[in-house]
């Protein structure tokens, strides 16, 4: 659990264990394996969760992302990519914004910081992924395949299962 603050919330702890993580060049895909869902973080997400060590709150999150960025990065940033991390259960518990900070959407954001920071706003997306009996049943007719072992019929024809 991580600890409680004078205002009443938390520094976020991220969740580990349960978790399938697989890091790519421009993202992260995580695989919740009691929830059978995946997400995918982009680079601003993915760099607050991987920071979110219990001990740092939201003002040390933000002046450690800014350093690491190399300009600064407002605690609205790091809010937006707590409500999201929180909403996928990526964090051990959900962080509770103090009642002093309104809740500011990535609209919000965008509008306020400009179009070409919307790249640099954290993103934390819901994939979809097959159940493992779904990935290994076959496909029926009319489904896309690439190879006629993919299908129930074991007929793939012009990219269709027959």
């Amino acid at each position: 659990m991580s600890d409680e603050l004078k205002d009443g919330s938390r520094r976020p702890l991220a969740r580990g264990e349960g978790l399938v993580v697989r890091e790519l060049e421009e993202e992260v895909l995580v695989y919740d394996l009691e929830r059978h869902r995946a997400v995918c973080l982009n680079r601003a997400a993915a760099r607050v969760w991987r920071r979110c060590d219990g001990r740092t709150d939201v003002a040390g999150l933000a002046r450690a992302l800014g350093a690491e960025a190399g300009g600064p990065v407002g605690e609205e940033v790091v809010w937006l990519a707590l409500e999201q991390l929180a909403r996928d259960h990526l964090l051990c518990e959900a962080v509770r914004r103090p009642a002093s900070g309104a809740r500011v959407t990535r609209r919000e954001l965008i509008r306020r910081l400009g179009l070409a920071a919307a790249a640099s706003l954290p993103l934390v997306t819901s994939v979809v992924a097959p159940t493992p009996a779904q990935a290994a049943s076959p496909l029926g007719s009319g489904q896309p395949c690439t190879a006629s072992a993919q299908c129930a019929s074991g007929v793939c024809s012009n990219g269709f299962c027959l």
